[in-house]
């Protein structure tokens, strides 16, 4: 790549999107890649479209992603840091128009919820759309001033749309969490406000194994911050669980909780060793 040429980052949804603001704040000299789907945006890197990956993992409100947890075992990616975005609703319309002249607002579907006490007490109808920012990429197509979009202010920016109101969530501390993905780990870096380690495990079918294989994060002192359980190939007995751990797999106590791990499961997979986001806390 010529020095010239910026480095590329993918992420998926349309420009204007919340993972694109994610991929504005976590790396702000890097050209976002726009992708339809997260399958798209990890084959952009493993191609060598893209240089890193922006996929978002759980909201605030919501919880997981749905996919993303079976996705990223077989990506060939690794967690490299993590990124925290506020997800701000603002109502978005052509230029000229005002909230009176709004009769309807479209978004995707989750957004539609997170508004609802605005949009009723305005009297706008929900219209469900792809997503967030294609919503407002189709307002602008559209040209029809009584038809708005729920996106941020960025999608705004880009399609040309006026912001009639900003901040219109119900909910005021409604964040997502987004992980940096790269097809190199690096595992040297010790973050200014701790280390987190994510990865995937499946117990062996031994009574209690989960019981069992949690029990040496516990005698050791390791913080388990997530674990989440799901399907593998559509089968009821074989659930692997996803798991984030404060510290750092080099420090004792996390060594030896992993050891112990070890033993209760058929199958451990490191995603990635990172810096904690000091929005973490």
């Amino acid at each position: 790549m010529s020095a010239q040429t910026p480095a590329r980052i993918a992420f998926q949804g349309e420009l204007g999107a919340y993972s694109h603001e994610a991929c504005r704040t976590a790396r702000p000299d890097m050209s976002p890649v726009p992708c339809a789907t997260f399958e798209d945006a990890i084959d952009a890197v493993r191609r060598g479209d893209a240089e890193l990956a922006m996929l978002p993992v759980e909201n605030s409100t919501y919880g997981r992603v749905a996919d993303i947890h079976s996705l990223l075992p077989q990506s060939g990616l690794h967690i490299i840091e993590e990124a925290f975005v506020r997800v701000h609703i603002n109502l978005l319309a052509l230029p000229g128009t005002a909230i009176a002249d709004v009769k309807s607002a479209m978004s995707h579907t989750v957004l539609l919820g997170q508004c609802k006490s605005f949009l009723a007490g305005h009297g706008i109808k929900r219209v469900t759309g792809a997503d967030t920012a294609g919503s407002a990429k189709d307002v602008a197509a559209l040209g029809d001033p009584s038809m708005a979009a729920l996106a941020s202010e960025l999608a705004g920016e880009i399609y040309g749309l006026d912001v009639l109101a900003r901040h219109i969530e119900d909910q005021g501390n409604n964040t997502t969490r987004f992980l940096l993905m790269s097809p190199q780990a690096d595992h040297t870096r010790r973050g200014a406000h701790g280390m987190i380690t994510s990865f995937v495990f499946e117990v062996r079918n031994i009574p209690a194994a989960l019981y069992k294989a949690m029990g040496g994060f516990a005698t050791n002192g390791v913080n388990m911050t997530k674990l989440e359980s799901y399907m593998v190939g559509g089968s009821f007995t074989a659930t692997q669980f996803y798991a984030d751990i404060e510290g750092h797999p080099e420090d004792p106590p996390v060594r030896r909780a992993l050891e112990e791990l070890d033993y209760f499961t058929n199958m451990i997979e490191i995603l990635g060793v990172y810096p904690a986001h000091r929005d973490r806390n």
